[in-house]
């Protein structure tokens, strides 16, 4: 007979798993027994909940988002202007907890999923469509028409630094919102 409860809790198990084992290999170049097997469970259980490690690891980059969207929203309550809005958001997509090396690594493996996977694609571009509705909501009224263009520059500059953190590790989090403020003391007024 099954745990009550044990649902949500085996489930998250499985997605902090997915997060670690992905990061550790830095691909998608992982089994589901291996995953389970760092949650603790059984290579079944984990198909039960999930079904494949594709799956699993929308599952888990859903978690990421909805970490980013929570610090993000944290952050824009306490911006008083549009200036203070354009930091609290590149600050939320710099924040430790979403630059550990495990969640970049997640992040390089969902981008690549993204190219062979619709669920993936669709997933990453409603990230894309926020952060750029976020953005452009922060820059019209400083920077008019330039707006769109900063903004699409501002997204290619995250996930630039992202990918550098992934492969090169040259950025941490505090590099990472330096470099991208440096960027906006440049093209603001």
């Amino acid at each position: 007979m099954p745990k009550l409860g044990a649902e949500p809790i085996r489930k998250a198990a499985l997605i902090n798993a997915t997060i670690s084992t992905v990061g550790r290999a830095g691909s998608l170049d992982v089994t589901v027994a291996q995953i389970a097997r760092e949650a603790g469970m059984s290579t079944a259980l984990a198909h039960h909940y999930f079904g494949s490690k594709e799956r699993m690891f929308l599952a888990a980059m859903r978690h990421i988002l909805s970490q980013y969207r929570l610090t993000t929203s944290i952050a824009l309550k306490s911006a008083q202007n549009p200036r203070a809005r354009l930091e609290a958001i590149l600050r939320a997509s710099f924040d430790r907890i979403h630059f550990e090396h495990e969640t970049v690594a997640a992040w390089l493996s969902f981008y690549a999923l993204a190219l062979v996977d619709a669920d993936a694609a669709r997933l990453l571009t409603v990230y894309h469509r926020r952060l750029h509705s976020n953005l452009m909501v922060a820059l019209r009224p400083l920077v008019g028409g330039r707006a769109e263009t900063i903004a699409r520059t501002l997204g290619a500059l995250i996930d630039g630094v992202y990918l550098r953190a992934a492969i090169v590790e040259e950025y941490d989090g505090a590099a990472a919102e330096r470099l991208t403020l440096d960027y906006l003391e440049n093209v603001l007024p």
